[in-house]
């Protein structure tokens, strides 16, 4: 009998899952994929009714007492009841997750940065184990208190050819020789920071006298008239905000850019992270430009840029990246993005499938007394 034959038959209670962000988000799909080939229960959960999915959570793991539960994210209703079915229930569970969860929420508010702090260090000392999305945050979970560990750094979805991206260029009206720095992704305005996804880009553009180089930001959110209202007499010629597109069209337009931009934070929440676009930025063979964050010389070679700053929204970073857009050149761009590295192994979904079959395998071998 096969390794993943072998959980099915043991895990007679079976594993089940389910994502604190809500039946339906990628982060589901992401931990259905990665548990696949041990057919998984789907526990429905709705983000807009946390607390009621919480209790349905606690009701249905006392009634079904599972082998695991397999939590992707670290939502508090979430996190609450699979404590609490971990110590009431005897129900081992699993945590996945891609951000250091107190830091996170202290940048939301720094009165909630002491009970996150709490509560982080709980659920990762009562985890059967926790599957980080980078290695830093794997670090993180057992520095807290998790027994096991290890890392799966999501993927990429298939990618789309280079015709479709040139395709996008003419509806956009962007020349075959302009230089475009995009980004896609939700465009939700952080009050406290005074930043969203794709203010870097607009930022740097609005200082920039060349017509030959475009800014062109995907998405939508609170933060979209924001950009908007910052680009000015540049929206629609030098920046182009074309709002949300369908997800299955989002390889086509990474095709369309000439750099992806990767802005994270270097601190205690954005230098643990990769987020989503690297591998999607890796997978479209596109250069990147990014702070000095860790991931930036983890993969890092002379296919990305590494600017100087805090944070995307540190004057030191947007003056750095005005200066190069101010300066970059086709011939450089073709240089970097023939250098970007293929085949990762380390966003390659079936080998990521495989690895987390195996701890989650070995965590319940550890729980089945004689195995």
């Amino acid at each position: 009998m096969s390794r993943h034959g072998t959980i099915e038959a043991r895990a007679g209670r079976r594993v089940a899952c389910f994502a604190t962000q809500g039946s339906g988000h990628s982060d589901e799909e992401r931990i259905l994929t990665l548990l696949g080939p041990l057919g998984p229960a789907r526990w429905a959960f709705d983000r807009s009714q946390k607390h009621a999915s919480a209790r349905s959570i606690f009701r249905r793991g006392w009634k079904e007492r599972p082998a695991l539960v397999v939590m992707e994210g670290t939502g508090v209703a979430g996190g609450v009841a699979v404590i609490a079915l971990r110590l009431l229930r005897g129900v081992p569970y699993v945590v996945s997750t891609g951000d250091a969860v107190a830091p996170f929420l202290a940048g939301r508010s720094a009165l909630l940065g002491p009970a996150a702090s709490i509560y982080e260090r709980v659920l990762y000392r009562r985890a059967a184990g926790v599957i980080g999305w980078t290695p830093y945050i794997v670090g993180r979970a057992i520095t807290l208190g998790a027994r096991r560990s290890m890392y799966a750094a999501n993927w990429a979805p298939n990618t789309a050819p280079r015709s479709e991206g040139l395709e996008v260029r003419r509806l956009l009206g962007i020349a075959p020789e302009d230089i475009v720095f995009g980004i896609v992704g939700s465009l939700d305005w952080n009050e406290r920071r005074g930043y969203c996804y794709g203010y870097e880009l607009v930022q740097a553009a609005c200082r920039v006298q060349r017509d030959d180089v475009r800014v062109v930001v995907i998405g939508g959110g609170s933060g979209l008239s924001r950009l908007r209202d910052m680009a000015g007499d540049r929206l629609g010629h030098t920046v182009l905000l074309p709002g949300p597109v369908p997800r299955e069209r989002v390889q086509a337009y990474l095709q369309a850019f000439d750099v992806g931009s990767l802005p994270q934070s270097v601190d205690r929440v954005g230098a643990l992270r990769y987020t989503t676009k690297l591998s999607e930025y890796l997978a479209a063979a596109l250069p990147v430009v990014t702070g000095r964050l860790p991931l930036a010389y983890e993969f890092g070679g002379d296919w990305l840029w590494r600017l100087p700053g805090d944070a995307p929204w540190d004057e030191r970073y947007l003056a750095a990246l005005a200066g190069l857009m101010a300066s970059v050149d086709r011939a450089s761009v073709v240089r970097r993005r023939s250098l970007v590295p293929a085949d990762s192994k380390t966003f390659d979904r079936d080998h990521q499938v495989a690895q987390v079959c195996s701890f989650v395998s070995d965590l319940l071998d550890d729980a089945t007394p004689g195995s």
